[in-house]
């Protein structure tokens, strides 16, 4: 009995056990969900991001607005994998690369792993998409976070950005694999797509499409442009080379066929599972009227939601992992209760690595190429953001930032303008280790433990942070109207100075009820049954 006990016990620590997740090189598991200015509740236009990655850094702070002498450079690092070292969390390293010439004059931007949100309501979320292998460079200067701190500081809108992308990469060289931006404005979000020129040139393919006004579209690490229409400039822009490389390399023959931007320069991302399961799974949640097949290769690259798009409702996508249809990855492990009906076992969790242990035939688990829901434990950060062309940009721009998975955690309000963050959210988790400086650890403790018998302890989180969710979201017409009434009455400054507090208390108070919420269940489940 006791060797029975304790090889169960073993068993089912393995299943649990949080290792890192197995990607290809710096491959990023995102998902960018994205929302026209006619299809959000309040008129937004949002973008959005989930950072899948846990070797990317874990804060994020505040890079002010600059004024730069004539000749001035800007250095440009590239982002390569740190040696991993026994016992310590597998993290990118940044190395310098060389150097461009600088603005005259940089607005302020959110620096995350991925920079986010600038002064201006410019915003960008990421997806990578990978690409053929043949197309990557290390012959360019950018990678995709420069390439999203670049942008930030120097555009004021989406296609400004695209264009200021184009101009960019051509000179200096796009050095990443394939990836989707989902830059947003104050009236347009677009999807950017770039791919490398092919080893040992210099430049970048990328073609955009704009979402609809009406329309919701989404990004889960797979192309998801298809036409391109050429006479359609209010939707579509391009780079001069992206029918002409296709061609040179055999992907595309004019005569044979329309031209697809996926299927030309990705055509492995339209076949993973892990892909096309998420697109669907968002298209399902916001316009469940389509009845979309799950099991479908392609779908449209935006679509109508059946109603208005809630903050509500973006968060309840991103904490989303299938629960109640038959691709929930907990369905196959259960018990029976006490009334002798058969349900899913408490310990079950959506984070297990079911698809490489093959036990109880639970569906995919997280592997990249299998089976995966769009909320996973191994996210470092996620972000919805705000912009809003009714409000002053002061006002406008807002990012709803999340860290860990977000199935246990809370978004907290981040205005664009906010001149600083606790130190908290400015500390990396990815190199301090464990540690209360940083508030990433304590939103992972808090995740790690609630998985460990989710069936019980998601439900207490839930009860934590629901209300805490709700009262930020409804908290939100009060805050901005002292701000609008201090920007009239005493000046930008004030109204600055007062978000700058407010954002703060938001993560102070998110930070603390993490801390002790997870110090709740780790005292109070004293046994795993």
């Amino acid at each position: 009995m006791k060797k029975t006990t304790i090889f169960t016990l073993f068993l089912l620590l393995y299943i649990w056990g949080y290792s890192q997740p197995e990607v290809s090189g710096d491959w990023m598991e995102c998902t960018s969900v994205t929302i026209g200015k006619k299809a959000s509740a309040d008129g937004s236009v949002m973008t959005s991001h989930t950072d899948d990655s846990h070797r990317t850094r874990t804060d994020i702070s505040v890079v002010p607005a600059q004024d730069h002498a004539k000749g001035s450079t800007q250095k440009i690092y590239k982002r390569v994998n740190a040696k991993q070292e026994p016992g310590k969390m597998a993290r990118y390293e940044m190395i310098e690369v060389g150097e461009i010439p600088q603005v005259a004059h940089t607005y302020q931007f959110l620096n995350s792993a991925y920079p986010c949100l600038n002064e201006k309501q410019l915003a960008i979320g990421e997806s990578t998409f990978g690409g053929r292998p043949e197309l990557r460079s290390d012959s360019g200067l950018i990678d995709c976070s420069s390439l999203c701190m670049l942008i930030l500081q120097r555009c004021s809108t989406a296609r400004q950005a695209i264009q200021v992308s184009g101009e960019l990469l051509k000179k200096y060289g796009w050095n990443d694999s394939g990836e989707c931006l989902t830059i947003a404005d104050k009236n347009e979000v677009w999807h950017l797509e770039i791919v490398g020129p092919g080893k040992g040139k210099i430049g970048a393919v990328w073609a955009a499409q704009r979402v609809p006004d009406e329309h919701i579209a989404v990004n889960a690490n797979a192309s998801t442009i298809l036409e391109i229409d050429t006479k359609n400039k209010d939707y579509f822009m391009y780079s001069d080379n992206v029918f002409s490389v296709a061609e040179e390399n055999g992907w595309y023959d004019k005569t044979k066929g329309t031209f697809r931007f996926a299927y030309a320069y990705a055509p492995e991302s339209r076949a993973m599972l892990a892909c096309r399961r998420r697109e669907w799974r968002v298209f399902d949640l916001l316009a469940p009227s389509l009845k979309l097949d799950p099991n479908s290769e392609n779908y449209p690259f935006s679509v109508k939601p059946d109603s208005l798009v809630s903050l509500d409702d973006m968060v309840r996508i991103f904490k989303d992992y299938y629960e109640g249809t038959e691709f929930d990855m907990r369905k196959n492990l259960t018990v029976t209760d006490k009334n002798g009906k058969t349900v899913i076992s408490p310990l079950a969790n959506p984070f297990m690595k079911a698809d490489e242990l093959k036990l109880h035939k639970i569906n995919g688990g997280w592997h990249w190429r299998g089976e995966r829901s769009i909320a996973v434990h191994f996210t470092v950060y996620a972000t919805i953001i705000q912009c809003r062309d009714f409000l002053p940009d002061e006002v406008g721009g807002l990012c709803w930032f999340a860290l860990d998975n977000v199935a246990s955690s809370v978004y907290i309000p981040i205005y664009g303008s906010v001149t600083d963050l606790p130190e908290t959210y400015k500390t990396c988790g990815r190199l301090t280790g464990f540690s209360p400086k940083s508030a990433w650890w304590a939103f992972n403790r808090l995740g790690t433990i609630t998985a460990k018998r989710w069936g019980d302890m998601h439900q207490i989180v839930d009860e934590v942070w629901n209300p805490m969710q709700h009262s930020f979201f409804a908290n939100q017409p009060t805050i901005e109207n002292k701000a609008l009434n201090l920007m009239e009455k005493e000046g930008e400054n004030a109204a600055v100075e007062f978000l700058t507090r407010y954002t703060n208390n938001c993560g102070q108070d998110a930070v603390s009820k993490a801390w002790e919420t997870g110090d709740y269940l780790w005292t109070t489940f004293d046994g795993l049954w």
